[in-house]
């Protein structure tokens, strides 16, 4: 029925058209625009009539909103979000913890070995770094200031 609408009324588009005169290229164009409107016109009036919904496309997100960094994370990124949440800092990404280096209250060395390699500054302004091995066990001091220093061991997660 749609079809057939559609032809009969290109034939009235196209006798009014070449009636009115108008050149041939403007005649493709103008039929053209004037099938496509009325094919639109009857596809739309034929679905209103068997009372069926339209559903506009919806994106992918628009239903639950753009996921957290929780519900995207994979593999180790979402350990190390599990292992933030409990408190636990698994490969040193928080800020140290400040000490003050004295016998009581040494500076915390995590390593996985038994023994490693350490660098104090001393001063604030100095510009040579100071290399010393710490060994597991009790606290060590630095040979220029004497900064105490523990080497804790520290596991991995993976």
């Amino acid at each position: 029925m749609c079809q057939s609408f559609s032809r009969l009324s290109l034939t009235l588009v196209h006798t009014v058209v070449i009636a009115s005169g108008a050149r041939t290229e403007d005649l493709a164009f103008k039929v053209k625009m004037a099938s496509k409107v009325l094919l639109r016109a009857c596809r739309l009036t034929l679905m209103g009539r068997q009372n069926i919904l339209m559903k506009t496309a919806q994106r992918a997100m628009a239903g639950k909103g753009i996921p957290t960094d929780e519900e995207q994370a994979a593999g180790l990124e979402r350990r190390i979000l599990q292992a933030m949440k409990k408190g636990q800092d698994p490969y040193s990404i928080f800020k140290p913890k400040e000490y003050t280096g004295t016998r009581d209250d040494p500076h915390i060395v995590p390593s996985i070995n038994n023994k490693r390699l350490v660098g104090c500054l001393c001063e604030e302004d100095n510009t040579a770094i100071v290399w010393f091995w710490l060994h597991e066990g009790n606290p060590q001091r630095c040979p220029s200031c004497g900064s105490h220093y523990k080497l804790v061991h520290h596991e991995l997660p993976h």
